[in-house]
């Protein structure tokens, strides 16, 4: 299994999200929005985290919190916006952030795991009934060219472990100070 690497382009994906619509005054007032690859990333300087799902034991207790606790750091730094990325609907992605209390990451929904499938990081987890999901990494991402990633070990499907050692937000902090 191969993903695309550091010095490539991200794939071009149309992202099904929801946005608020102040002028709906109803339970749920959200509308539907498309986003392309282009609205996320042209001209902008993007920290990307994909996990493998929401509501799940370490991308709750650490991984997305652990971006969220740092983001202000990451904006200092010259980052136009941190993003964690999760092959679940705008539905799940919204209310695990409510859950979480996320308020600065943005929370962007891959529902068909097609950005996924195109950076290659989409892995079989049907050993824990999650179907298909993203392998956890991490991308710092200018103009949407990647510039560096950190890809957790063991990348394979079916893998029996949850490998949580690289794709951190401490990791990505110290390699943008560096560079």
């Amino acid at each position: 299994m191969t993903h695309i690497t550091e010095n490539n382009k991200v794939p071009q994906v149309v992202f099904k999200t929801r946005v608020r619509d102040e002028k709906v005054t109803v339970e749920n007032p959200f509308r539907w929005q498309d986003l392309t690859t282009d609205d996320v990333f042209k001209g902008k300087k993007i920290v990307l985290f994909g996990l493998p799902g929401a509501f799940t034991p370490t991308c709750s207790s650490t991984h997305a919190p652990g971006y969220e606790a740092k983001y202000d750091e990451f904006k200092a730094l010259g980052i136009d916006e941190v993003i964690c990325l999760a092959v679940n609907d705008a539905f799940v992605m919204f209310n695990w952030k409510k859950n979480l209390g996320i308020e600065k990451v943005f929370m962007l929904p891959d529902g068909n795991a097609d950005f996924t499938r195109g950076m290659g990081m989409l892995v079989k987890k049907t050993n824990l009934g999650f179907g298909e999901r993203s392998w956890r990494y991490s991308m710092f991402v200018e103009d949407g060219m990647i510039k560096k990633m950190f890809v957790e070990t063991g990348f394979s499907d079916n893998c029996p472990d949850d490998p949580f050692e690289v794709s951190d937000a401490d990791t990505m902090l110290k390699y943008l100070k560096e560079n």
